[in-house]
């Protein structure tokens, strides 16, 4: 059976994965996003709901998982983040699952995996697309997010690969330390050179 050739995208916290997605999807490449999945089975009637409640009572409510709630019971817990991960991964794999079968007959899909090499999720795809931009440029805008400040920066940071070491495993790069049109440029370059490599 044919596939779709798979494209994994990732990325540093503030580098622009994003955004580089979107660029994909406007260009008519399906975009499998781990992470909104993620939301949407932890949003309000969420599939995820019973298990996570039974795991942590209490950090589910109405409008869904409580996220402050659920990250502090994890974060530095590294059983308690296991056992989440044991609930959320099969769910988000299912999912992707159905997410090729919708698209078997394009050429060209993305997943958006944030922790893509941390997970080993290299193996899920046929060709990575690391996202980058220069430090100063990704400490800026990660800063001007609400709620962020330099530590809890520092402390994502630690836990995931160093950019630098996320490029050099890369199939391709793409330069977001640049203006919105020249990253675009880059993005469609890209899609037609992966298209191109099928004929």
């Amino acid at each position: 059976m044919t596939r779709p050739v798979i494209v994994g995208l990732t990325g540093s916290i503030g580098m622009g994965k994003s955004t580089v997605a979107a660029m994909f999807a406007q260009l008519g490449v399906p975009v499998f996003d781990a992470d909104r999945e993620v939301h949407a089975m932890q949003g309000a009637g969420g599939l995820l709901l019973p298990a996570i409640e039974h795991a942590f009572p209490g950090s589910t409510g109405a409008d869904g998982v409580d996220r402050a709630m659920l990250g502090a019971l994890v974060f530095g817990d590294r059983d308690a983040l296991a056992r989440l991960e044991t609930i959320v991964h099969p769910a988000v794999a299912q999912a992707r699952e159905a997410f090729l079968a919708r698209h078997a007959q394009a050429p060209l899909v993305v997943f958006d995996i944030p922790l893509l090499f941390e997970k080993g999720s290299e193996k899920l795809v046929d060709s990575v697309v690391v996202v980058s931009a220069p430090a100063e440029v990704q400490r800026a805008r990660v800063l001007a997010r609400e709620g962020m400040d330099a530590d809890r920066f520092a402390r994502i940071l630690a836990l995931q690969l160093p950019d630098a070491a996320k490029r050099a495993r890369a199939d391709h790069v793409i330069d977001t330390g640049v203006t919105l049109e020249e990253t675009a440029q880059q993005v469609a370059t890209l899609v037609a050179k992966l298209t191109a490599d099928l004929r």
